[in-house]
């Protein structure tokens, strides 16, 4: 065991038996919420910025044309990808997603598709074209409730998103023709 994680440990437990947090809260108070819906708007069809104590998330969503999946021929299809950078918390290393990012992508990926928050169903266009929803989450700053802060921003980013317009084949960026059809919101 690593001298510096056990410390840590060691650190909590105390604060625990003391009745006390690292931040100072109460034990039944909640960290501050704010949500930012369209954070990016220029950039992207969809996204919002979360705060959920210190912890800053910032997801973008993104929508592109492609096929469906073999075993669902008239429904869309949603990806789901995460960011951990080092200039957010000093744990996290640069390169390719690693175990964290994979972890973190799959629990907000499972949360909304088990939900049905989005109907995969009306972002069929026609026989092998469907849009793809990508979800694309940037931890800005590590300070804890990632999965919370990481799903808040996903769904509110989706209630953001406005689909392109796709006519002729091709898709017409910066043109609109409605809302993403988001049917749920998991809590």
């Amino acid at each position: 065991m690593k001298i510096e994680a056990y410390l840590k440990r060691e650190y909590i437990r105390n604060l625990v038996k003391a009745g006390e947090r690292i931040d100072d809260r109460d034990f039944l108070e909640y960290r501050s919420l704010k949500i930012e819906r369209g954070y990016t708007k220029v950039k992207s069809p969809g996204s919002a910025f979360v705060e959920l104590g210190n912890t800053k998330v910032l997801v973008g969503i993104s929508l592109d044309v492609g096929q469906p999946y073999p075993d669902e021929p008239n429904k869309g299809v949603m990806t789901t990808s995460a960011e951990l950078r080092p200039l957010a918390d000093p744990y996290f290393e640069a390169g390719p997603p690693d175990e964290h990012a994979i972890e973190l992508a799959r629990v907000v990926d499972r949360g909304i598709r088990e939900s049905n928050a989005i109907d995969l169903e009306k972002l069929f266009i026609e026989e092998d074209k469907v849009w793809i929803v990508f979800i694309d989450i940037h931890v800005l700053n590590n300070d804890g409730n990632l999965i919370d802060a990481s799903g808040i921003a996903a769904i509110s980013a989706l209630l953001d998103a406005r689909m392109p317009k796709y006519e002729d084949g091709q898709i017409i960026r910066g043109e609109w023709s409605g809302k993403l059809p988001v049917k749920e919101v998991p809590i």
